[in-house]
């Protein structure tokens, strides 16, 4: 990650997030300053990488497919941003392993367990967020994004940031243990989504 290039680019989305919508972070404070977390969020739009990682200070690890990386401009961006490269075809087991370097390189990541933008509102969350707290001991702080659905200018962007909840460290959660996470992960995901409102 070029850290001042992530730095100058937060500031500047942060910036414009902030003068087109009128973004607003409720309880930045709850993602821990330092060491291994995960951001577990709802995902509606483009937008939300964007605006879950303005929303407090320090930088966001994601995972983004491969071929973004191929792209002229937008390849050496995301790298710079310090974006890991994801092979869809390698399966899931690549994902987790780069999530988990960076989670013991003590960093941030920002992780969608829905999977993909939830439009209908019924796309269930999957257990990677909750697999990588076993895994990694590391917390997982549930967060959620309203006004990005339909975005306009003024109308409010908001994300709010929950308490972080500690998963039960294992180096080979079962499925039941990851099935009982995920659901409390997504009840406090849909939470938060109720307190601030519609998207």
């Amino acid at each position: 990650m070029n850290l001042p290039f992530y730095t100058f680019s937060r500031g500047l989305c942060r910036l414009l997030v902030r003068a087109v919508y009128g973004f607003r972070a409720i309880h930045p404070e709850n993602v821990p300053a330092t060491g291994p977390v995960i951001v577990a969020c709802n995902h509606v739009s483009y937008l939300d990488p964007v605006v879950l990682g303005i929303g407090f200070l320090r930088p966001v690890t994601y995972l983004a497919k491969k071929e973004l990386f191929a792209i002229p401009v937008l390849g050496p961006i995301i790298r710079g941003l310090g974006v890991y490269p994801l092979d869809r075809e390698a399966g899931g087991v690549a994902a987790v392993r780069a999530a988990l370097r960076a989670l013991k390189d003590g960093r941030c990541v920002g992780i969608f367990p829905e999977g993909t933008r939830n439009l209908t509102g019924d796309v269930e969350g999957k257990g990677g967020a909750a697999l990588l707290g076993a895994l990694s001991g590391a917390p997982v702080v549930p967060a959620a994004i309203s006004g990005t659905r339909h975005a306009r200018p003024f109308h409010g962007i908001r994300v709010v940031y929950g308490e972080p909840i500690q998963v039960e460290r294992k180096r080979k959660a079962d499925g039941d243990d990851l099935e009982k996470w995920t659901a409390e992960i997504m009840r406090r995901i849909r939470a938060l989504e109720e307190s601030i409102g519609d998207n």
